[in-house]
């Protein structure tokens, strides 16, 4: 398993940014080891990558490698939810519907053969909506919820803000936590050269602004950032000036300072925390 030196997501709430989301992808090795200076800075959670062979055995391991080497440390964040009795680590999984229901049944359902409720493995586990039926699978899998990652409005069923709403009842219906995932903007043409429809203007912060508020609007206990740094998907909200490589020329924060997205994100985790506390 390796750790990224980059974080796919930012998970926000108290005002500021506290939360890091890091991904790890592969499959557990002595080798992993998550950057000192990231549990020094944020409180953290894990977004689990594919990889080869993600099974129910697999994907058990992996989490008891990680809270192994981690549950006891101060800065892993924990979810506490009025069903269970202690507040739970966080775990995120991306392209869930990979793996058949059958094998995640097995893991996340109280009677599956290598179940992780009610143990030390327990946690808030939460999938990957892409289509509306991953609605329906995620729950008959066991999930405790899920995210909608793209930021690209309309790309995908769940990344669609228009549907957020429908999507968030339908989750408090079934008891399952919707977490909508906001962005700056959106062009991943230099990894899909494919897909340039679903490009998504900054619109100098507007459509950041959009996102968040379309977010808050569906009144989601928690919301996703992406991302961080992912730049070939031209969604970093990190500190940036005007940079160009060899045939491509990266959006820039112009006319605004290099900071203004993290600027942007601090106004809209405030409006946040001031909703939840209303």
């Amino acid at each position: 398993m390796s750790t990224r030196k980059k974080c796919g997501q930012v998970k926000f709430q108290f005002g500021q940014v506290k939360i890091t989301l890091t991904s790890l992808t592969g499959q557990v090795s002595k080798q992993v080891n998550v950057q000192p200076c990231i549990f020094c800075t944020f409180q953290v959670c894990f977004h689990i990558e594919p990889f080869k062979n993600r099974t129910s055995t697999t994907l058990r391991d992996n989490l008891a490698y990680i809270l192994r080497a981690y549950s006891d440390h101060p800065a892993l964040y924990t979810v506490d939810l009025p069903d269970r009795e202690r507040p739970l680590p966080l775990f995120y999984f991306y392209d869930s519907y990979q793996v058949s229901v059958s094998e995640w049944q097995k893991v996340l359902l109280p009677g599956g053969e290598k179940t992780v409720r009610n143990t030390e493995l327990d946690g808030v586990y939460i999938g990957l909506l892409v289509e509306m039926k991953h609605h329906r699978e995620l729950k008959e899998a066991g999930f405790d919820g899920f995210y909608t990652y793209f930021a690209s409005d309309g790309f995908t069923y769940g990344s669609t803000t228009k549907q957020w709403m429908k999507i968030a009842k339908q989750a408090n219906r079934d008891r399952m936590l919707f977490i909508p995932s906001v962005g700056p903007g959106y062009v991943d043409t230099r990894v899909r050269p494919w897909n340039g429809k679903n490009t998504k203007d900054r619109e100098d912060g507007k459509y950041y602004e959009r996102s968040f508020s379309a977010a808050l609007d569906v009144w989601a206990k928690f919301i996703s950032i992406t991302s961080f740094n992912e730049w070939h998907e031209g969604t970093q909200i990190e500190s940036a000036v005007p940079k160009s490589i060899s045939g491509f020329t990266y959006e820039d924060y112009s006319p605004h300072q290099p900071d203004y997205y993290l600027a942007v994100t601090r106004k809209w985790s405030e409006r946040f925390t001031r909703k939840q506390g209303s």
